[in-house]
């Protein structure tokens, strides 16, 4: 049985490959309007200003009809600090998926294409003037608010209303009233169960001595300390024994073990 091949090998687009491309990073409020904006309007302008002997200065401009897609101002000037690519090499790659169309003939395939190399980074940086600090400011005091708030509530709101009392709580109790409630049997019963015990083994804890006897443990307890030894040390730690003078089991084992010579 062989395992299907969910990769598809496609050609890509080398064409562009030889073509230097800039890496912007620009803020958030920035990249938020301009997923906003619709296909077919200027979101910015940017301007290259070349100086003799320095490095040329770069700024961006968005335009109007950007900065009134939300409610909140933001900066409009913005200047790009230019770093070169080094010990690295990047590329920008395009994925284009056609949609369907019944007028081909041919149905037209993915692309893959291969855009550009990264040559510089650059990252967009607003000028501190009032609009930014006031932008600022707003974000901060976002930030700073609790994400979980106390509401003071004057009715009474079914689905906060606090829960009597728990599914697993209720099913205890159903599971203890099913069992019944312990009852002291006379001594001499429990004596019996205790016997009967022992006599398949020799240590038992308290909790299986319980559930043999069906007494409650305080009662248990108080008998037990008659009949058996409570033992504090390994390797029978916190075991009950029979107590050596009613440990029947034991004279049967001797005679086992050591037969008596026959004459």
């Amino acid at each position: 049985m062989t395992t299907p091949n969910l990769h598809v090998d496609r050609d890509l687009d080398l064409s562009n490959s030889g073509r230097g491309v800039w890496l912007v990073k620009v803020p958030k409020y920035i990249s938020s309007r301009w997923e906003k904006a619709p296909g077919n309007i200027e979101v910015g302008k940017l301007k290259i200003s070349k100086v003799s002997g320095q490095k040329a200065q770069v700024s961006l401009t968005l335009s109007e009809s950007v900065l009134c897609l939300g409610e909140e101002s933001i900066p409009k000037d913005h200047r790009l600090d230019v770093s070169m690519v080094t010990r690295q090499t990047m590329g920008v790659f395009s994925h284009y998926t056609p949609g369907p169309n019944p007028d081909d003939i041919v149905p037209e395939s993915e692309k893959l294409c291969l855009e550009g190399k990264i040559v510089q980074k650059l990252e967009c940086r607003p000028y501190a003037d009032n609009c930014y600090m006031k932008l600022k400011l707003e974000s901060i005091r976002k930030a700073s608010q609790p994400t979980r708030q106390m509401k003071k509530l004057d009715g009474i709101v079914q689905n906060f209303k606090p829960v009597s009392d728990h599914k697993h709580n209720i099913e205890y109790e159903e599971r203890k009233k099913a069992e019944g409630k312990k009852a002291r049997d006379d001594k001499e019963v429990v004596l019996e169960m205790i016997f009967a015990a022992f006599e398949k083994h020799q240590y038992y804890n308290i909790k299986d001595l319980v559930t043999k006897t069906r007494q409650p443990v305080v009662y248990l307890k108080e008998i037990l300390k008659e009949v058996c030894n409570y033992n504090l040390k390994n390797p029978h730690k916190n075991m009950w024994e029979l107590k050596p003078e009613y440990r029947h089991y034991k004279d049967s084992e001797a005679s086992t073990s050591n037969p008596e010579p026959q004459s």
